[in-house]
């Protein structure tokens, strides 16, 4: 293969490709019934005008074929008059009349066969007109879905999903770290809760037993008044020696 052919192929493969991507199938499919509609008209003229021959040629055909009735006629009663010349005559108009009439009938003949062969294309063009329109709807249905789906893969094709799926990730991430301090701040307000209740409890303990202690010091515990005279700095040394120790371990804590 030549350089100019191999580039004349090129050519036509880049025309053709552009043709076929230029191409709207409803336009194209629109475009196709109203030629069909065309030729249905026109094939309509010809059934007409083949029908309408067929008519004059039956009515010519007829004509002749009384006209011929009727020299036949003639030439009989010119024979009963003893007419034989006249006879003759008549038959031969006859005859002329009869020859029209077998060649009109001929083309009669053919007439029909054509008539009825139109006829049947008339209905064969119609019914595939029928048939276009019906598939032209269905093609242009399933054309707008195409177009329709073809759109909507364009914008999925926009569409990141690993973008959406990490924003989605992150945020459940932030929420449940939300969670978590929320739950750790009720926890550490639940245990001061629990603080000043332990607080308290110690307290009453530590106050019940200084009310024990003050009840095992009271007037009644301590003993009878010594005479006049006598002091109690003797008995009371042990006592206060405990006290200063007790004070010193309480400085020391």
């Amino acid at each position: 293969m030549g350089l100019f052919d191999r580039i004349t192929r090129l050519i036509k493969a880049n025309l053709n490709d552009l043709v076929s991507k230029a191409e709207d199938p409803e336009k194209i499919l629109e475009q196709a019934i109203l030629d069909m509609q065309e030729d249905l008209v026109q094939l309509r003229q010809a059934v007409a005008q083949a029908i309408a021959n067929q008519k004059r040629n039956e009515q010519q055909y007829n004509q002749n074929q009384s006209q011929a009735n009727q020299w036949e006629a003639r030439a009989k009663l010119a024979l009963q008059k003893g007419d034989e010349t006249l006879a003759r005559e008549a038959l031969q108009r006859k005859k002329s009349y009869t020859e029209t009439a077998n060649a009109i009938k001929l083309t009669l003949d053919q007439q029909a066969g054509q008539v009825d062969a139109l006829k049947r294309n008339l209905i064969q063009l119609e019914s595939k007109i029928s048939e276009a329109k019906t598939k032209k709807n269905m093609l242009k249905a399933r054309a707008q879905a195409a177009k329709a789906n073809e759109q909507l893969q364009g914008l999925l094709g926009n569409i990141n999903p690993s973008g959406a799926t990490a924003a989605f990730e992150r945020m459940e991430e932030k929420v449940s770290l939300m969670e978590a301090r929320s739950q750790a701040a009720s926890e550490l307000t639940g245990n001061d809760f629990e603080n000043q209740f332990a607080a308290l409890e110690a307290s009453s303990d530590v106050d019940a037993e200084l009310e024990a202690l003050k009840a095992s010091l009271s007037p009644a515990s301590v003993p009878p008044s010594l005479p006049p005279g006598y002091t109690t700095a003797t008995n009371t040394a042990p006592v206060d020696d405990e006290l200063e120790k007790l004070k010193k371990e309480l400085d020391k804590l």
